[in-house]
């Protein structure tokens, strides 16, 4: 019996997430054997292996597109663009961790070892061309993340929304499989494009149609779309505030690639029996998410429920590419991808440098005043924070605007209306973060501890992004609609 393995051009179609994984194993072998006086190296080993990861997604496009692992994976525009994106944010979260782990007392090499893992799988969830495979990397991506949630095992509320994570993403998992064993059941396959043969072949059967629900149930889980979205709020505040900002993007990033794969090239041509929901979900997600954060008085928990809220635009224009503008639907979901990762990683850095040691500063309260204290740093977040609600010359003006015309376009006008209050509705518990910062009196003698250089780093790039995107979004653009167009 002879042993045929796949060629070695798809060993470098999974470059990244070989290189990824690599890295980490590595560092878990080393950690032990490295002084606690040289800690940092870890971190430095860290950011070679994100960025090295990095660096092989556009090499990875030029020479090796297509299929490959007997077309369990597909390297195309959008995996290209995604990859982008996932690797991106993750070297900006192992510079933002760096003094954050030193600061709190936690091991840094496990730390950076699950981070690592967690971005492998969400390489290979954005990847993937059959549901197995993606069900792999969503298992490898979750792992990682339910230990990366509870790391600050001392503290109560960081073991609480671990086990909340948990809990409800294993109900989530489980949905999600029982949705891929039931489309397998009803076509007989699980590979995308042939479920996507076999549902312009005949009408959909119950059984595929029930499959398809479950799934949408499980991804919306990890998009934290309504009504799937309560685990986000306390998990988002008991997590380590780097952790968050990772939570924030490049996950949501990964679930949302391949939520278009699954919906979009796989039942693409079922449009009419998952349209609504999506809608409805849209609907519902912007407004439970911005209506929660007006109430919020803890700024992390304010920023996961705009979390919440700005997946609720994402859907809109996942609703508008449904609804048969899918090339500009899924370009406008691309682009607002990068701007919110740039926005909530620059906004939960600079929380997690003002929370101080233990996070102990994290109410509304504590941020009086801060503007004095280190003007620079309270003027990165409010950009950040107009960014997010959408001011002009911001990236984050043009995603929405992207979306906004996504809607228009499909002749979504309620969710366009919708897409307009929300933004309106969102600019009070913005605006009230900078008035404090600006123009409340300090509270109390409380100084935030300098900024560090890595820090300085990640606000800069972060600051420049959403600046740069906002002036010059053509650029990006352009590879996000050859992303969509990739997308079949």
């Amino acid at each position: 019996m002879t042993v045929s393995f796949p060629p070695t051009a798809d060993y470098y179609r999974l470059a990244p997430e070989l290189i990824a994984c690599g890295f980490g194993m590595l560092l878990m072998l080393i950690e032990p054997f490295v002084p606690t006086s040289q800690k940092r190296w870890l971190a430095r080993v860290a950011l070679l292996g994100a960025g090295a990861a990095l660096v092989a997604v556009p090499w990875l496009m030029v020479l090796h597109p297509g299929a490959g692992f007997y077309n369990l994976v597909r390297v195309d525009g959008f995996n290209v663009f995604l990859h982008l994106v996932i690797y991106g944010v993750a070297v900006l979260a192992v510079l933002a961790s760096q003094d954050y782990l030193e600061r709190e007392g936690l091991p840094q090499g496990e730390f950076f070892a699950l981070l690592l893992f967690a971005t492998s799988g969400m390489g290979i969830m954005a990847g993937a061309n059959e549901l197995v495979t993606a069900f792999v990397g969503l298992e490898i991506s979750s792992i990682s993340s339910y230990i990366l949630a509870g790391y600050r095992r001392d503290v109560l509320k960081s073991s609480e929304s671990a086990m909340k994570y948990f809990l409800l993403g294993s109900f989530a998992t489980a949905f999600f499989l029982y949705g891929v064993a039931m489309t397998y059941g009803a076509t007989g396959t699980t590979y995308l494009d042939q479920v996507q043969v076999a549902v312009h072949a005949s009408p959909m059967s119950t059984l595929l149609t029930l499959g398809l629900g479950m799934m949408f149930v499980g991804l919306g889980f990890k998009i934290a779309t309504a009504p799937f979205q309560v685990w986000t709020p306390d998990v988002y505040e008991g997590a380590p505030t780097p952790v968050t900002a990772v939570f924030a993007s490049a996950p949501k990033a990964a679930a949302f690639a391949l939520m278009l794969r699954v919906f979009l090239s796989g039942f693409g041509g079922a449009g009419d029996k998952w349209f609504w929901a999506v809608w409805a979900s849209a609907a519902l997600t912007m407004c439970v998410g911005n209506l929660a954060a007006l109430v919020q008085t803890n700024v992390k928990r304010m920023l996961a429920y705009s979390s919440i809220a700005h997946a609720g635009y994402l859907m809109v224009a996942f609703a508008a590419a449904g609804a048969g503008f899918g090339t500009y639907g899924v370009a406008a979901i691309l682009f607002y991808l990068v701007a919110y990762a740039l926005m909530k990683l620059g906004a939960f850095t600079t929380v997690a440098h003002f929370g101080g040691a233990g996070e102990q500063h994290g109410d509304l309260d504590d941020y009086a005043g801060l503007a004095a204290k280190q003007p620079v740093t309270a003027a990165c977040l409010s950009l950040f924070l107009l960014s997010l609600l959408g001011m002009p010359a911001t990236a984050g003006f043009l995603g929405k605007l992207y979306v906004f015309n996504a809607a228009l376009n499909a002749k979504l006008v309620w969710l366009a209306v919708l897409l307009a209050v929300n933004s309106v509705i969102a600019a009070y518990y913005y605006l009230r973060i900078i008035v404090a910062m600006y123009m409340w009196d300090a509270k109390s003698d409380w100084q935030p501890a300098p900024v560090s250089p890595a820090i300085a780093i990640v606000l800069l790039l972060t600051a420049a992004g959403t600046i740069y995107f906002g002036l010059f979004p053509d650029a990006v653009m352009a590879l996000a609609t050859d992303g969509a167009l990739s997308l079949r």
